[in-house]
């Protein structure tokens, strides 16, 4: 009962640090940290309190713990699949490749995990068994966290994609992809639709924003995305003098920064809505907030085979992102792992 408690009330503190740091910014990466950790300890007390007040519930609790590695089994599977799928839709890119690999990692770190440490029960078990056992503890530490870390990251990217933001933009700035011989394909027309949903509001509203569509030229392109989207844009309805495309930019921080050079330029400085994809808002978000610019940002359909691996890959970018910061949260778990080995070995 008391441990059951106390996870409540270290859920309400985790609720509050999760409203106070949403009220300053809700474009924080550490939003969804509280606000997971607030829910997964709010379902984990009162679950504990219900098997200490009804003997009846933790049979039940202890029947879902069994069912977990059922739950990794069907998820690894479930990547592969979408791996699979991804290849054969999308090309063969390292990108592409994502959920497969992760798919491989769910199912493969989990035995391998287990089979070093039984391996270290044995009574033969030595130097490189006790050494097995302490790369098992690291496995699974390190596989947590970024467990966790991905929930949080995926879960408050679908919080954030739902609020509603409620300023009047000055520009509305949509963020490039990839253009399919030189034209819009689908994925980027959601995006510029979604953008022209919101304009034809603020239009119908009284106000005038500026559409920025942003985007470079990549290699393999014969046009500027920004150039290809501003004639999409024009072509279903956008008055010419709104659109100010931008046509330098080579990744999303790019187009947010050299976005709001074209949006000062045009003398509309003031508030942007960014357009993207929804599994891309959250991301968009925090590098909008890191160049400054006083920006929210809205998501557009994705079809739902491409969710899992563009999810994933935007986490990985994340993870890159703040590498350093990553590495230290990790350290302890590998000190950790260390002393456990030389504990083990001297005991043997």
């Amino acid at each position: 009962m008391f441990v059951g408690i106390a996870m409540l009330v270290l859920a309400a503190v985790f609720a509050a640090l999760y409203l106070l740091a949403r009220h300053r910014d809700r474009r924080m990466l550490r939003n969804g940290v509280f606000l997971t950790a607030a829910v997964l300890l709010a379902m984990l007390g009162v679950l504990t309190v219900l098997a200490a007040l009804l003997p009846g519930v933790g049979v039940v609790v202890s029947g879902l713990l069994l069912l977990v590695p059922l739950v990794i089994l069907v998820l690894g599977i479930a990547l592969i699949g979408n791996g699979v799928t991804m290849l054969r839709l999308e090309g063969r890119s390292l990108g592409n490749l994502l959920s497969l690999v992760l798919g491989v990692l769910v199912l493969v770190l989990p035995a391998l995990a287990a089979t070093l440490i039984l391996v270290n029960t044995s009574e033969r078990a030595g130097f490189l068994t006790a050494l097995g056992s302490a790369v098992a503890v690291v496995i699974v530490f390190v596989s947590t966290y970024f467990a966790f870390a991905f929930v949080a990251f995926g879960f408050y990217s679908i919080v954030y994609g739902r609020m509603r933001h409620r300023k009047a933009p000055d520009a509305i700035v949509v963020l490039g992809s990839g253009l399919v011989r030189g034209e819009v394909p689908p994925l980027l027309r959601s995006r510029l639709d979604r953008a022209m949903t919101v304009y034809r509001s603020e239009k119908d509203a009284g106000r005038s924003p500026v559409l920025i569509p942003s985007g470079g030229q990549g290699d393999d392109e014969p046009r500027s995305e920004g150039a290809a989207m501003a004639e999409y844009l024009v072509s279903v309805g956008a008055d010419p003098a709104d659109v100010l495309p931008e046509t330098e930019s080579r990744n999303t921080a790019e187009n947010l920064r050299l976005s709001l050079a074209v949006q000062a330029a045009a003398g509309r400085a003031g508030s942007v809505t960014v357009v993207t994809n929804n599994y891309h808002v959250l991301r968009a978000a925090t590098l909008a907030r890191k160049v400054g610019a006083d920006a929210q940002v809205i998501g557009s359909p994705t079809a739902r085979y491409y969710v899992p691996s563009a999810f994933i890959r935007e986490f990985a970018a994340v993870v890159v992102e703040h590498r350093w910061f990553n590495l230290l949260a990790c350290l302890p778990f590998v000190v950790l792992a260390g002393f456990l080995l030389w504990e083990t070995y001297q005991y043997r």
